[in-house]
């Protein structure tokens, strides 16, 4: 470990004069690349210089322990298992600050949520999971931007898609991917008997230009009349786009604009995530067996949640963790079953790494 936390020394030490070069300056892409490496090894770089200076001042206190001087080694003795206590923490936050990074923790996402088993009361359901991560936004100071929205009569919606943008937006919701399951009583429902739903949640690290270019020559672009509920026109004009790439049969619709060139942006944008996400799950499918052991295997049709309404209860199945805390979570408090799949993953990177 130490030798690395070395290299890291030394490269932050390189960056740091890179970034000064004219060359880089000039570079936006890189010098971008470079600023986000420089803040990166910085952590690592101050908790290794604590490290370092709380392990010689064991060392000092150890040779005080020798002094003649009975309360100098009075007040080194009374000061080691605090230092002692200390360097071990920062051994463990510097185990956790190496391991490896998801290159898509800094990004933006593409959240959509599709209802699926369960009818009206899926839709429903649907409606409250985007509020639910609509509110854990806001909580973040994150914004979030409606780009395709498909409603029912009833308040929900069939799909619902929205760019999430700030700080770090992926490495907290990345594991929201999967099937969500809801158990509650339907406000139609005359008995009293509950019923199960379930919805989709897809969570795509946004695509951006550097990521993925896509060759026009390999879209088919459709123009039709943005449509409301029922089939009627609320628009005279062909505003709504749909994009398909023609490599991959990806196909996405946009109608939420009034303007046909920013319902095409949308939906671009959209299709880029989705390319990008089929990409990723490519080059990573020799990792699945590992991924799963460490999160789930982030499949969309595995059941990761169930929000029981009549219990109160939130449980996470991946790392079988159980809330009794439903009617906050549903108002965006969301934080405790993020950062447990968050250490649990850390925990199983460490734990392969010590094997």
């Amino acid at each position: 470990m130490f030798a690395n936390l070395e290299n890291v020394v030394d490269r932050f030490r390189e960056v740091e004069g890179l970034l000064s070069d004219p060359t880089v300056l000039s570079d936006r892409n890189r010098y971008r690349g470079l600023t986000k490496e420089h803040a990166d090894l910085s952590e690592v770089v101050q908790v290794y210089g604590k490290y370092k200076q709380v392990t010689a001042d064991i060392e000092g206190n150890r040779e005080l322990l020798q002094d003649s001087d009975p309360e100098m080694k009075e007040l080194a003795k009374a000061e080691l298992p605090e230092l002692e206590e200390e360097k071990g923490q920062l051994e463990e936050q510097l185990r956790l600050l190496l391991l490896p990074k998801d290159p898509n923790d800094d990004k933006n996402i593409i959240l959509e949520i599709r209802a699926g088993t369960g009818g009206d009361e899926a839709a429903l359901f649907s409606a409250d999971l985007f509020r639910m991560y609509s509110r854990y936004a806001d909580r973040n100071r994150w914004k979030v931007e409606m780009m395709s929205v498909s409603a029912t009569d009833g308040g929900g919606f069939k799909e619902v898609i929205a760019l999430i943008s700030g700080e770090r937006v992926y490495s907290r919701l990345k594991f929201e991917s999967g099937t969500h399951r809801v158990q509650r009583v339907p406000d139609t429902e005359t008995q009293g008997r509950i019923h199960t739903s379930a919805c989709t949640v897809a969570v795509l690290p946004e695509a951006e230009d550097v990521d993925i270019e896509i060759n026009n020559a390999d879209l088919r672009i459709d123009l039709y009349r943005a449509s409301g509920a029922g089939g009627q026109h609320v628009n005279k004009t062909e505003s709504a786009v749909r994009l398909t790439h023609i490599p991959t049969g990806v196909v996405v619709a946009c109608q939420d604009e009034s303007s046909q060139h920013k319902n095409k942006a949308r939906a671009l944008k959209v299709l880029k995530s989705r390319i990008y996400d089929q990409m990723q799950a490519a080059q990573q499918a020799e990792m699945a067996a590992d991924r799963k052991n460490q999160v789930g295997s982030g499949d969309r049709s595995e059941r990761i949640r169930t929000y029981n309404f009549p219990q109160g209860r939130c449980t996470d199945h991946r790392i079988g963790l159980t809330l009794y805390k439903l009617d906050a979570i549903m108002q965006g408090d969301v934080d405790e079953v993020i950062e447990a799949l968050i250490t649990d993953q850390q925990a199983a990177q460490m734990s392969k790494q010590e094997s």
